[in-house]
């Protein structure tokens, strides 16, 4: 996985750039180089999970709570909520 991949799911998600931080565990610089994203299994996860669905409803439904289960980290529950979308 790369910076691009990063920004992939930042725009498809409609994070912020410390959303997106807290989520993959990284500091900017990381983020900047993408040199460690590839050890990074969550990244390639969540671009999985959330590949086969529109890009604005997505973004609408993350605003509307599992915002808070990203930030926090907690993959299976965000994706139990995403069956439910």
């Amino acid at each position: 996985m790369s910076d691009t991949a990063a920004r992939l799911l930042q725009e498809r998600l409609g994070l912020t750039e410390d959303e997106l931080l807290r989520i993959l565990d990284v500091d900017p610089l990381t983020l900047i180089t993408g040199d460690d994203l590839t050890h990074r299994p969550e990244l390639a996860l969540l671009l999985a999970l959330t590949e086969d669905r529109e890009p604005s409803l997505l973004r609408l439904w993350v605003r509307n709570g599992p915002i808070d289960l990203l930030v926090a980290r907690d993959f299976g529950a965000f994706e139990d909520a995403l069956d439910q979308l």
